[in-house]
């Protein structure tokens, strides 16, 4: 494939990925399916098509979208919820990949246990893309939010270390089950160790520059490092990655100037809407490959494997959603922290239908070895290609679509005023340390000539102050829908335009030559941070 054509090819990609969410956004669907049906439906399309390289999205994309997606979970909230994190990201997993390998050696013809459970490891860990988009659109609470990242963060882990275990008994290099336990725990707890190292070594490097360039490009760059550190050394990549991207996020407020902040936030959006929109359009252009590798199979043992596998993935989630609910109450506590509490039914239905898969999937399954030790084909590799394409299609485009009417059917989502009168709160709070701080410098003063400068600056405070206290008021008695206020509606109309007529002015200034574009650059930059502060339609 030439370079015009690489080149064609990535901008029909774009072009197909701002379309897609340009439609999603107007039908509510998520726009990962709706990207994987239009992969689809290019794929069937003449012409040069795509192909998924494993080690390239193993290597270039999943490490970058991990770590972004660690920078923006909440540490706390894994935590407080450990026990139901575990259990969905490590033990489920694990009974997955068992479960499949063992409906395989039983009911599929010729297949061997191996193969099975290589198959189970993959299809096992959800791709939590397409639920949270919808669960943040929709306003799920916080703390079934933190429970599908959490999920989504660890269980690729545990999914690959035992994918390779599986693969290596199927290419005839032997299994034991003491060695396989020791493998995990060796990969679990050196990727653990090299993401605090890269996210000490990250914290280091912020104290010796606070220049946004120079940050955003230690920024860009770790993900990769923590991942090939750690397979360098031969234990979990992708852990190392989630750990560092956890660390990092967690510290960063104390360690990153403001600047750098905003700059560093709206390059990770950017890679992640890219590389979001170019995985899924990905996945549904592999659909020529798998089924091409069907034809020497009978239909009788294409579907058998594949109701093993989309039915292991639907049934087995709720079932070991609901058993682990029963657990003693006081090992939820143990394990999971003070905000560890047990799932209601709502709750559970909606974690059930939240495990979408994604590449992960078919970059898993697409590492199996094309030949095992012996030099004969690794077993059923092209009907285990297509099971896994079938459960990344069932789960992303059925329960994707699906997602977000379930959740408003059973109405579990967040209080808008709830939420609200927190940030109001919060806002309330800092602005009050804020004031504390103000006022302890201008008892410690020197200089008489600053008493104008602490004045103007309590003023603005007090203002601030005021102004969350009128926001809390006017929720006070609202149920569940926050309320229209005139006064917010007013200010944004009034800062709205003010500020359109003073970046009218600078161009104006600029067409007639009295500002010259770089001095226009920073005063619209000015302008642009002018315009994000500017109030919401509704207080929060």
């Amino acid at each position: 494939m030439d370079v015009s054509t690489v080149l064609v090819l990535v901008l029909a990609a774009v072009a197909a990925i701002v379309v897609t969410h340009r439609v999603a956004e107007r039908t509510g669907l998520p726009a990962p399916a709706v990207l994987t049906v239009v992969g689809i439906c290019y794929a069937l399309l003449p012409g040069p098509n795509a192909e998924l390289d494993p080690h390239v999205v193993l290597t270039l994309v999943i490490p970058p979208l991990l770590y972004s997606a660690a920078l923006n979970s909440s540490l706390r909230g894994i935590r407080d919820n450990l026990r139901t994190v575990i259990s969905l990201s490590v033990l489920l997993v694990l009974a997955t990949a068992l479960l499949v390998g063992a409906g395989f050696a039983l009911f599929v013809t010729g297949a061997t246990l191996a193969a099975g459970v290589a198959l189970g490891a993959a299809i096992a860990p959800p791709d939590p893309v397409a639920a949270l988009a919808v669960g943040r659109k929709v306003g799920l609470p916080p703390r079934l939010l933190s429970l599908i990242q959490g999920e989504g963060l660890l269980n690729d882990a545990t999914a690959l270390t035992v994918l390779t275990v599986a693969a290596s008994a199927a290419t005839g290099s032997g299994f034991s089950a003491w060695s396989a336990l020791g493998r995990f725990i060796e990969a679990a707890a050196g990727g653990v160790a090299v993401g605090l190292l890269v996210a000490y070594a990250v914290r280091w490097l912020r104290r010796w520059s606070q220049e946004p360039l120079v940050l955003n490009a230690v920024s860009l760059v770790t993900p990769f490092v923590a991942y090939l550190l750690g397979e360098e050394i031969h234990v979990s990549g992708v852990l190392a990655v989630v750990i560092a991207g956890l660390a990092i996020g967690h510290q960063g407020s104390r360690s990153v100037s403001g600047a750098s902040r905003l700059q560093v936030n709206a390059v990770w959006q950017l890679i992640d809407f890219i590389l979001e929109g170019m995985v899924f359009l990905l996945i549904g252009q592999q659909l020529p490959t798998v089924v091409r590798g069907l034809d020497h199979y009978d239909v009788s043992t294409v579907v058998i494997a594949s109701a093993i596998s989309v039915g292991v993935v639907l049934l087995l989630r709720p079932l070991w959603l609901l058993v682990t609910q029963f657990m003693p109450r006081r090992l939820h506590a143990r394990l999971g922290g003070e905000g560890s509490e047990r799932l209601t039914a709502r709750e559970v239905l909606v974690l059930s239908w939240a495990g979408t898969r994604g590449v992960i999937t078919l970059a898993a399954i697409y590492t199996l070895p094309l030949v095992t030790d012996s030099g004969a084909p690794f077993p059923d590799r092209d009907l285990l290609l297509f099971c896994a394409f079938l459960v990344v299609l069932v789960t992303l485009v059925g329960q994707g679509t699906t997602f977000a009417p379930l959740v408003t059917a059973v109405g579990l989502r967040a209080n808008p005023v709830d939420q609200a009168r927190l940030r109001n709160e919060a806002r309330s709070a800092a602005a009050r340390a804020g004031l504390d701080r103000l006022n302890e410098l201008q008892e410690t003063k020197h200089e008489a000539d600053e008493d104008e400068a602490f004045a103007a600056l309590r003023a603005q405070i007090e203002n601030r102050l005021d102004r969350y206290q009128r926001r809390l008021e006017s929720l006070e008695d609202a149920d569940d829908v926050i309320p229209t206020n005139p006064e917010y509606e007013a200010a944004l109309r009034l800062h709205a335009a003010v500020i359109d007529a003073e970046r009218e002015e600078l161009l104006r200034l600029r067409e007639i030559g009295q500002l010259p574009d770089s001095s226009l650059r920073v005063l619209e930059h000015e302008l642009d941070h002018r315009e994000v502060l500017l109030p919401q339609r509704h207080p929060r």
